[in-house]
């Protein structure tokens, strides 16, 4: 089976914008890296539930913000519809509700949230429609003020989850039916932390795994739907102890069974690999493995999940690994693939 993979990435040397490939899963291997869509530094990217379009951060000049196209289910290419831009620092990350609706920024360098609505008819994107700006700082000297890394749509779809680096805070806000965005809830994370990304158990609406930059952990969460709220369960380290160099988390994602959580690590240059605990939602550690390149910024589980690819940001270059489901373990398949600034990976 052939499935279509998109890698964005910033576009600061060499990289044109989002590029495509092909993951051959019989052969074991990437093929046909190739560029997809011409644009500034479309560093994050994400995919409708139906699959019909495809939406990046985008920059242009002085201005940032996101871009939308229309995806070819047979081909994987990528029609431009439109984007939005602003005044500024483009955004990190661009996410959607499942149903479509609604599409989410987050700005690292303004410190903001924003919303926007998607058109059904054609999947353009509206003007900003509701933008929340954060305050704060923390006691890192990288956390000199809010830094808005991540939101997300909870299992629920009745709020919207998100984390700023900066101020060392996970909030929830509410999503008005025209898009409008309302805080209601927050929790502090230890000071200096540094949270980043979010990701929420596939088969438990209650508990989430939140990936932290500074502190090189992952931190699982308790959330109560009702009053809007995440706690605390249990922290648990991305690293060796005895690892003293630089490193900086970067993402997480969970398999789709719920039973293995893989968190990336930039300077130590790994995946490590957690199980997780039926009962609890608790992680107990696997191992980690080498990301096989300098700064894996992100990586993607395949569709079928039998392979993991990771994205390398400063060696330029993806590495497939075959995956294990029953132990969680990576084995590395293919790891000279050329992809400039890749920064993020999502299939088709």
């Amino acid at each position: 089976m052939k499935y279509i993979g998109y890698i964005g990435t910033y576009t600061k040397k060499n990289s044109k914008g989002i590029y495509s490939f092909e993951l051959d899963t019989e052969a074991s291997k990437i093929t046909n890296v190739k560029v997809a869509a011409t644009i500034g530094s479309p560093t994050y990217l994400n995919i409708s539930e139906d699959k019909q379009y495809l939406y990046s951060v985008a920059k242009s000049g002085e201005n940032g913000g996101v871009a939308s196209y229309a995806i070819d289910k047979n081909t994987g290419e990528l029609t431009f519809l439109n984007q939005q831009l602003t005044p500024g620092a483009n955004p990190c990350h661009v996410n959607t509700d499942k149903k479509h609706r609604y599409l989410f920024t987050t700005n690292y360098h303004k410190g903001t949230v924003d919303s926007y609505l998607i058109d059904q008819e054609n999947g353009k994107i509206s003007p900003t429609v509701s933008t929340i700006q954060h305050t704060g700082s923390g006691p890192d000297p990288r956390q000199e003020k809010a830094h808005i890394h991540y939101s997300g749509m909870t299992p629920d779809e009745k709020y919207l989850a998100v984390v700023d680096l900066g101020s060392d805070l996970l909030t929830t806000c509410t999503v008005s039916e025209q898009g409008d965005l309302s805080e209601v809830n927050r929790l502090a994370l230890p000071a200096g932390s540094g949270p980043r990304h979010l990701t929420f158990h596939p088969k438990r609406k209650d508990i989430a795994y939140l990936a932290t930059e500074f502190s090189s952990q992952v931190v699982v969460l308790k959330y109560d739907s009702d009053d809007e709220s995440f706690s605390i369960l249990q922290s648990i380290g991305t690293i060796p102890g005895d690892f003293t160099e630089n490193n900086q988390g970067s993402a997480i994602h969970i398999s789709a069974d719920g039973k293995y959580v893989y968190s990336g690590n930039r300077g130590h240059n790994s995946i490590a690999i957690f199980k997780t605990d039926d009962e609890t939602g608790k992680l107990s550690f696997v191992e980690t493995t080498p990301s096989e390149g300098d700064w894996p910024r992100d990586f993607v589980l395949d569709p079928t999940e039998k392979f993991l690819i990771v994205a390398n940001q400063e060696s330029d270059n993806l590495v497939l690994f075959s995956r294990d489901s029953e132990t969680g373990k990576l084995t590395l398949v293919q790891k000279d693939i050329e992809a400039p600034e890749a920064i993020c990976i999502k299939f088709l």
